[in-house]
């Protein structure tokens, strides 16, 4: 074999390695926790909460008054966004906010850099906004707090990856006692890129995967209470954002 012929073996070598990479990462970002439909379902039922969506995302919009208030949420890497509709229906009924949940490509927040307001037309009646997001969508909204649009911010199972210690905004920290994938002890590290005045909650029995209805997640820790007490309390922790 020639040189010439050894320099085009490799390269096709090379070439096709990176097309075997490339085809494995679209078929991991593409096969996401799913949904539980069950839960989906009865969020469409809940008489609290209107359910549309657009190309950007999911909307939950109270129906008890006109909301003043709105929240862009983030899912968690791989996890089929539709997965937080019932805890944040939850969220939009108890605390009177709009709720977007974006739609992300390759289902990864941490991808997503549209502008916020590509979410935040959804609801333009709304004055003031908050960012969250759950496990690396928190990471992403962290990175959207920092543009300094917003007003608040709502971590679940997550914790940020940039420095918001000085930000003028609101931020809550949702935590599961029993998160096996951001635990309690990375959280803890983490609380002093936070303002100073960042409340965290944390609910006991709780994990990483109780914060969306999508089943188990490998590496978690154990499930030790209802989702519906998970839901609940997430709301009620939104209730501290501005």
């Amino acid at each position: 074999m020639t040189a010439l012929s050894r320099i085009r073996t490799a390269g096709w070598t090379a070439l096709v390695a990176l097309l075997l990479v490339v085809i494995g990462f679209l078929v991991w970002a593409y096969s996401p926790y799913r949904a539980d439909r069950a839960a989906i379902v009865a969020v469409i039922e809940d008489a609290r909460v209107d359910f549309t969506t657009t190309d950007a995302g999911i909307v939950l919009t109270p129906r008890a008054a006109e909301a003043e208030d709105g929240l862009v949420f983030y899912p968690g890497a791989r996890v089929d966004p539709y997965a937080y509709v019932p805890v944040m229906a939850e969220v939009a009924a108890v605390t009177g906010r709009v709720v977007v949940i974006a739609l992300p490509p390759l289902n990864l927040a941490i991808a997503d850099t549209r502008p916020l307001s590509t979410f935040t037309a959804a609801a333009p009646s709304v004055t003031s906004w908050s960012v969250g997001g759950h496990s690396l969508g928190g990471v992403r909204a962290c990175l959207v707090a920092a543009e300094g649009e917003v007003d608040g911010l709502l971590l679940l199972g997550s914790y940020c990856a940039n420095d918001l210690s000085t930000a003028a905004l609101t931020a809550v920290s949702v935590e599961g006692a029993n998160d096996g994938l951001s635990t309690p002890a990375q959280i803890d590290e983490a609380t002093a890129l936070l303002p100073s005045s960042a409340t965290r909650v944390s609910i006991p029995g709780a994990n990483h995967a109780s914060f969306g209805d999508y089943g188990a997640q490998s590496g978690d820790g154990p499930l030790e209470v209802d989702r519906a007490e998970v839901r609940a309390a997430v709301a009620e922790a939104a209730l501290l954002l501005p």
